[in-house]
């Protein structure tokens, strides 16, 4: 679905106001967005930054727009798609999101990444064992690809060859 078109510079203040919150609101409907992500997206759709930093505020202060909730969110879907805890968080500062949040959010994840590399390797190479240190190495620059740490690697690459 297209952003709104360009706003009319001399309509109502107000009324530039309902349609940025509205698009904001539309834009929450369908996932959770960052701040930074909500910002960008709404100056495209031609919005003035104080305008939109005024409409963010509001959303906060409404708890609509929550970064715990977003990075609860995020967290889960890349972690289902076998992304690891590294390229979770790289992708979360992209959008704007600070290291200390991200950290505890990872934290409170609860995941065992050890067992979502397994499976992200299993997925990708199959049950069978890495047969050589090349193919091992090969399987280890994947799960490393995918923002896995070099001890949850080498612990998923264990666990296959158990």
């Amino acid at each position: 679905m297209p952003l709104a078109s360009k706003p009319d510079p001399d309509a109502d203040p107000a009324d530039a106001e309902r349609r940025c919150r509205r698009q904001a609101m539309d834009l929450l409907a369908r996932r959770e967005h960052s701040r930074l992500e909500l910002e960008r997206k709404l100056a495209t759709g031609g919005f003035e930054p104080l305008l939109i930093a005024a409409v963010l505020d509001g959303l906060q202060r409404d708890r609509l727009l929550e970064e715990s909730r977003y990075l609860e969110s995020f967290i889960r879907a890349h972690a289902r798609k076998g992304k690891g805890p590294a390229r979770i968080r790289l992708e979360l500062k992209e959008r704007g999101v600070a290291d200390g949040p991200i950290r505890d959010a990872l934290a409170l994840a609860g995941f065992d990444w050890v067992a979502l590399a397994a499976e992200a390797r299993a997925k990708r190479f199959g049950m069978v064992r890495p047969k050589d240190f090349k193919e091992r190495a090969r399987q280890a620059r994947f799960l490393q690809y995918r923002g896995f740490t070099t001890d949850q690697i080498n612990a998923a690459l264990d666990l296959a060859a158990d």
